[in-house]
């Protein structure tokens, strides 16, 4: 089983390659890291750093170079993150994987980027009243699929064994945003119709697949419009597929079809370039029909999933991992994500139980969150645990 410790650039760039290197191969004793590549906004508790304790992430900054030929005529580029000032730490963090016999990996967020939501409005996803979701990309958007394969290229020059693509996917209303306020009551079924996307190009792509998109928004805006006024309405949790009769749940589907063909291209030009594209599904099995995300299909596209193995107990564990083997993921197609913190984890052996649950499933990989979010007697756990398999 390969293991790896999920960090930001910032950390190598704060702490210097020896003092970084040092803590994930001597304390943690992980065979790899995933550095993030294009992270999104964030305040964070640093319990480690040197430098500072609490640290702003700007939106959308992307931690490595861009190849200015890479990018020529496209709408959408990344922007490199201040924090760098003018290093490469994946250039970085590449040459020192390579002297240290480590595996680099690229943790990359896709399309939650409020950076370039703001900067292209017509790039987010819209709502059923024509609302853009400033936070997010749709995966529709012409503009926006022509970035996620540029940028899935741009990791080939960095010798990435692999990328861990997260928000490759459509993001429902909730999906936090600094300040945001419900003072009403919606419910989960208001919040889950605002959370769809009805932009030209969505509704474009339903039309082609026999979706009637337009009578299918025109219901949707009068349901929430229904709920909205009405707090009893509101409350009413009819199913989803019973609106438009039966038309919204094709249009979910559709939206699915949008995020797995997308999904697909991107690993295809990853593997053009030897990279591995592991789609990151946080929510977990059956819980990302409305963000697009079709677990049976995504399996096909993609050669890896990863997902959060956050959980108090290796039983727990266990569970999450099986829940996948009934939507068409194999455990030899899984990484997992641990947390080796005091919230999920009491301890050395509670973690290598749950390491040696993964293993005897068959799953390959097991990462482990977050290298600079957690104490360092953490990553002495993380050693203790590999160790002791």
């Amino acid at each position: 089983m390969q293991s790896s410790v999920l960090a930001f650039a910032t950390d190598l760039i704060d702490e210097g390659a020896d003092g970084f290197f040092g803590n994930l191969r001597d304390r943690a004793g992980v065979d790899g890291v995933t550095l993030a590549s294009v992270y999104h906004e964030a305040r964070d508790i640093f319990p480690h750093n040197p430098a500072r304790v609490v640290r702003y992430l700007e939106p959308g900054a992307a931690y490595f170079r861009p190849d200015p030929a890479r990018w020529q005529g496209l709408r959408l580029q990344p922007v490199p993150s201040t924090a760098i000032d003018g290093r490469d730490p994946f250039a970085e963090a590449a040459a020192e994987t390579t002297r240290r016999g480590m595996k680099l990996h690229a943790w990359t967020v896709f399309l939650h980027n409020d950076r370039l939501g703001f900067q292209h409005p017509d790039c987010a996803p819209a709502n059923a009243f024509g609302d853009r979701s400033l936070t997010d990309l749709c995966p529709a958007n012409p503009d926006v699929r022509a970035y996620v394969l540029a940028l899935v290229a741009e990791h080939g020059r960095y010798g990435v064994d692999a990328i861990r693509a997260e928000s490759l996917h459509f993001h429902g209303l909730r999906h936090g945003y600094h300040h945001e306020r419900y003072f009403e009551q919606l419910g989960p079924l208001t919040e889950a119709l605002l959370g769809l996307c009805f932009c030209d190009h969505c509704r474009a792509h339903a039309d082609r697949l026999g979706v009637p998109a337009d009578e299918v928004r025109d219901v949707v805006r009068a349901e929430i419009r229904r709920r909205l006024a009405d707090e009893d309405a509101a409350a009413d949790d009819t199913a989803l597929d019973s609106l438009a009769g039966g038309a919204l749940a094709a249009y979910i589907d559709a939206a699915a079809a949008t995020v797995t063909g997308l999904a697909a291209e991107a690993a295809a030009v990853a593997a053009e370039h030897g990279i591995r594209l592991s789609f990151m599904d946080a929510d977990g099995p059956g819980a990302g029909w409305l963000s697009g995300v079709d677990l049976p299909a995504l399996a096909k596209a993609v050669p890896q999933i990863e997902t959060l193995g956050y959980a108090r107990t290796a039983a727990e564990v266990r569970e999450k991992v099986a829940a996948f083997a009934l939507h068409g993921v194999a455990p030899e197609a899984l990484a997992v994500i641990l947390r080796p913190m005091s919230k999920d984890c009491e301890g050395p052996e509670n973690l290598a139980e749950k390491i040696r649950v993964l293993a005897g499933l068959g799953v390959p990989e097991v990462e482990f969150y977050n290298y600079g979010l957690m104490r360092l007697s953490s990553m002495d756990r993380i050693g203790a645990a590999l160790s002791s398999r």
